[in-house]
């Protein structure tokens, strides 16, 4: 049995986000557990997601991803960041995107995919970025 669908596609967050993940080179998108995943092979971003510890309580504006070691302690002192249910465990944080509404906030989340997509992406897609 399928897991049900558990976003809006017209959802205007996922529209900046869908755009934004699927600039990256090789990037595809796939439904998985009923929520949208980025991939470049493996995923880097699912949009969607809930707190460790209150998965009754979804965040369906989040955006969860695989920080650049060198930032994740910083973020994660940070209040707008989360650690997120089930992927956490394996370093990835979120980050509610209901309140990004600025360019500023927007660049920031760009930037998120970026580092994210770096973690994840096999190394030629990651020179076709460098490329650009």
């Amino acid at each position: 049995m399928p897991h049900p669908v558990m976003f809006d596609d017209a959802d205007e967050i996922l529209a900046q986000v869908r755009r934004r993940a699927l600039a990256f080179p090789e990037t595809t998108e796939k439904i998985a557990h009923g929520r949208p995943t980025f991939r470049c092979g493996k995923m880097f971003a699912i949009y969607g997601g809930s707190r460790k510890g209150e998965t009754k309580s979804p965040l369906s504006n989040a955006l969860l991803f695989v920080p650049d070691p060198g930032e994740r302690e910083a973020l994660v002192q940070d209040d707008r960041f989360f650690v997120p249910a089930y992927v956490g465990a394996y370093g990835w944080l979120g980050i509610d995107l209901a309140r990004h509404d600025t360019a500023d906030d927007w660049n920031e989340v760009t930037e998120l995919l970026d580092a994210s997509f770096r973690q994840i992406a096999p190394k030629r897609a990651v020179a076709a970025l460098d490329a650009e």
